[in-house]
């Protein structure tokens, strides 16, 4: 098992496979910064799957268990579950998700992933009320049109969870309408407090509905009781509605940091690997990957990046102004 400088062990690899989005999300990908002009990675830049599936398996050997597609949209990567069928063939990873938009999640692509071996989905949407949520994608998609992707991932057989971030003055006032929407469903809607990730998305500290306010409101109609996590490590405090409907969950990772149990690491579409999703440097794999080293000189490349890792920067910005580059997440995923 491979430790950092904290004894947080590597567990988690989060993959972004493309930094393209058919989405101008104000808060990830604002209009401003990425039009129509942007430079996106070029397709010869990108890992290609069977570069993907190489670097799973040395992270693999390395002690992750779970892995993440994220992107960008990584449903916008054509034929995505050729990589999902060759990282399930990978020995010792034992859960594959991924996280999307759900615009593109149709019913033949959604039963294709399960088929290919992925596990679970989470999907982001951040408000119930379509003029809302279309403000927010920024290019006017229907609310109606993911709520289709989310049935058709659930009857794909995917473990389906729903991510919302909550901005102040944006979209608090869809806190209830979209626990509301879910309660019964059996699938779990997680909301995250509004984060500094990037340089792009205007961020500022009283725009953060915190998590605590988060709880009460929806505690106020439907009352909850907290539940334990899942597994240690896990970043969403657990709440279940007492009336035996489901559960929320809500991560604080402004209002109440959890760097100390965190056992992520970050691999950009380009083949740099990230420690922290605040992170403003990655480490280079594809240089490697591309230059006919064996496995064993990627895993000590691997294992020297983690044990030098100290990252906190959640705990660091609760307890003084930190200013620095950061890497969008557009680009890191997540």
């Amino acid at each position: 098992m491979v430790t950092d400088t904290l004894d947080r062990p590597l567990r988690d690899l989060r993959i972004s496979v493309t930094d393209r989005c058919n989405f101008r999300c104000t808060y990830c990908m604002p209009k401003e910064q990425f039009g129509s002009d942007h430079d996106f990675l070029p397709r010869s830049s990108l890992l290609d799957f069977d570069e993907i599936v190489r670097l799973v398996r040395v992270f693999a050997d390395q002690g992750v268990r779970k892995i993440r597609l994220t992107g960008g949209e990584p449903l916008v990567r054509a034929e995505l579950e050729r990589l999902v069928e060759g990282i399930a063939a990978v020995d010792g990873i034992e859960d594959i998700a991924l996280t999307t938009n759900g615009s593109l999640l149709s019913s033949k692509r959604a039963r294709t992933l399960a088929d290919a071996g992925l596990d679970r989905i989470t999907v982001s949407l951040d408000a119930f009320d379509d003029a809302v949520f279309m403000a927010i994608n920024d290019v006017g998609f229907p609310v109606g049109k993911v709520l289709d992707g989310i049935a058709n991932a659930d009857a794909a057989g995917l473990n389906v969870k729903i991510n919302t971030v909550v901005q102040r003055g944006v979209n608090e006032d869809q806190i209830l309408p979209l626990a509301g929407c879910f309660r019964g469903s059996g699938h779990v809607l997680r909301f995250i407090e509004f984060m500094d990730v990037g340089t792009t998305n205007g961020w500022r500290l009283d725009d953060v509905v915190s998590a605590r306010e988060i709880r009460d409101r929806i505690d106020a109609v439907w009352p909850l009781e907290s539940l334990e996590p899942n597994y240690p490590g896990e970043v969403a405090r657990r709440w279940r509605y007492r009336d035996g409907t489901g559960e929320i969950g809500v991560i604080a990772s402004v209002t109440q940091p959890f760097c100390r149990s965190c056992t992520r690491a970050r691999l950009s579409a380009e083949g740099a690997l990230y420690t922290c999703l605040f992170a403003g440097v990655g480490t280079d794999l594809r240089g490697l990957l591309r230059s006919d080293v064996d496995d064993a000189r990627l895993a000590e490349e691997v294992r020297s990046i983690w044990t030098r890792r100290d990252d906190r920067y959640s705990e660091l910005r609760s307890s003084e102004t930190v200013i620095r580059p950061k890497v969008e997440m557009s680009y890191i995923g997540g």
